[in-house]
């Protein structure tokens, strides 16, 4: 089993890939809603359960009060069960900004893991990488963003979009990276050290991990 896939409470229109047979799929929390439009029912329930507002049963229950957002207790499940690709729906909601930030904190936190995370939203993807490198399709349209996420990323380089660099270093404390554009190119992204956050239109669908 290397492929998770982990639902969260908030919106999302399509899956952007099918679910392997072999996946492990959790619902987190208010994630649970999902699967009535979904063929596939969880393998796991989790959370605390305050935003579904009961505990269906077989679930994993949760203290409200504790250190993990519902999301990460997810993902901290499927890295202990051998997963190293995680497929995050229902994340990326402008509606609970703080939800939003720590989701990307959890981003964060399966790269330094050595996984690799895809947070899903209605309109955006997110992804972040360190030492490693993303490619996108000629046929990519949109804006594509890279942040840093804590201590400065080296070693950027991004290429076939409107804005390049080569070599360059972002800051926390800067958004350089912002609203970059996709111009009918192969476009790639990369770091040295570091770790970028990557946010790009949904309709580009998954880059290349290299």
């Amino acid at each position: 089993m290397d492929t998770c896939v982990i639902f969260g409470a908030a919106g999302f229109d399509r899956l952007i890939a099918p679910i392997c047979d072999d996946a492990l799929v959790i619902a987190a929390d208010g994630g649970l809603r999902h699967f009535d439009k979904l063929s596939r029912k969880p393998d796991v329930i989790l959370g605390d359960f305050d935003s579904l507002g009961f505990v269906p049963e077989g679930a994993e229950v949760h203290p409200v009060e504790k250190d993990d957002t519902d999301l990460m207790l997810a993902i901290r499940h499927g890295l202990s069960r051998g997963c190293r690709e995680f497929y995050l729906y229902g994340g990326l909601d402008g509606s609970r900004l703080d939800h939003t930030v720590a989701n990307f904190q959890s981003l964060a936190y399966l790269s330094e893991q050595g996984a690799q995370g895809w947070l899903i939203g209605k309109d955006y993807i997110a992804t972040a990488i360190g030492n490693k490198s993303l490619r996108f399709p000629a046929n990519a349209t949109g804006i594509l963003s890279a942040f840093c996420l804590g201590r400065d990323a080296e070693g950027v380089s991004i290429r076939g979009l409107q804005y390049t660099l080569e070599n360059g270093t972002l800051s926390s404390s800067y958004p350089l990276g912002v609203s970059n554009h996709f111009i009918g190119q192969s476009a790639e992204i990369s770091v040295k050290s570091g770790t970028l956050l990557l946010l790009w239109d949904v309709s580009c669908g998954l880059p290349t991990l290299l």
